[in-house]
């Protein structure tokens, strides 16, 4: 799914931001457009001041017993209560705890080198229909890479490959699977490439070349990062890139 262009869709699709019903992808997405469209700021800042004025205005009231009680014997699902043990807060503050820590491991967890391959082709793809590709634009390594810090667990590697053909433009933060990843955005002409950094088990290994929905995509392991290149251009240039990144020292 892509978040619709049209005016009144994407004012629907506030609601569903604010409600927290977009999935992470989206949401990011969402942001972005947020960022990007006063219009559209203006009207997330309406919506919260009204949620935030009826809250105030009209605060919630608790549904009568007798009252609930009517309407689960109208609708034939009047049924005894049990009074809640302590055995059954007892489960379900395990069960909190179980499905908490699930959660975090889901997101912390390394995920397989070769999962990321159509996602972050996805990611490619939904940053070029963005309003700019990129969350913090600059060709100076030094503004790039201390944005992520604080934003995602492990900020990137950022080297400048100006002299090689292939200018820094910035950087951003996609959602692979289930977690953020640094990604940083480099330019080849009129071409823009994509280098996502996903976190990878010990032992896990990296398909050399792919191509994806009419994208070229290179990976390479560098200890336990994960780096995957993507861009529309040819595999030769984008080989080229690839090897560049590889070789080049942590610029001072």
């Amino acid at each position: 799914m892509t978040i619709p262009a049209g005016h009144d869709d994407l004012n629907l699709l506030v609601h569903a931001y604010l409600d927290g019903e977009l999935d992470p992808v989206h949401a990011v997405e969402m942001e972005r457009r947020l960022a990007a469209d006063p219009a559209l700021a203006a009207e997330r800042d309406r919506i919260t001041a009204l949620r935030r004025l009826i809250g105030e205005r009209l605060p919630p009231t608790t549904m009568p017993d007798s009252l609930l009680g009517r309407i689960e014997a109208a609708a034939g699902l009047r049924r005894a209560r049990a009074r809640p043990s302590w055995q059954a807060f007892a489960a379900a503050a395990v069960l909190a705890a179980v499905l908490a820590s699930g959660a975090t491991w889901l997101m912390l967890r390394p995920l397989p080198a070769e999962a990321p391959a159509e996602l972050v082709v996805a990611s490619h793809m939904r940053a070029l229909m963005a309003p700019q590709p990129t969350d913090v634009s600059s060709s100076d390594r030094h503004a790039v890479k201390p944005w992520f810090n604080g934003r995602i667990p492990q900020s990137p590697r950022v080297v400048d490959l100006t002299d090689k053909g292939f200018p820094l433009v910035g950087g951003r933060i996609d959602v692979v699977g289930t977690r953020p990843a640094p990604t940083l955005v480099y330019r080849h002409r009129q071409h823009l490439i994509s280098l996502i950094a996903v976190p990878v088990a010990n032992g896990a290994r990296t398909s050399a070349r792919q191509t994806i929905a009419g994208y070229n995509v290179l990976s390479w392991r560098d200890d336990n990062t994960a780096y995957w290149a993507v861009s529309d251009l040819g595999i030769g240039d984008l080989e080229a890139f690839a090897a560049a990144f590889r070789e080049a020292g942590d610029n001072p």
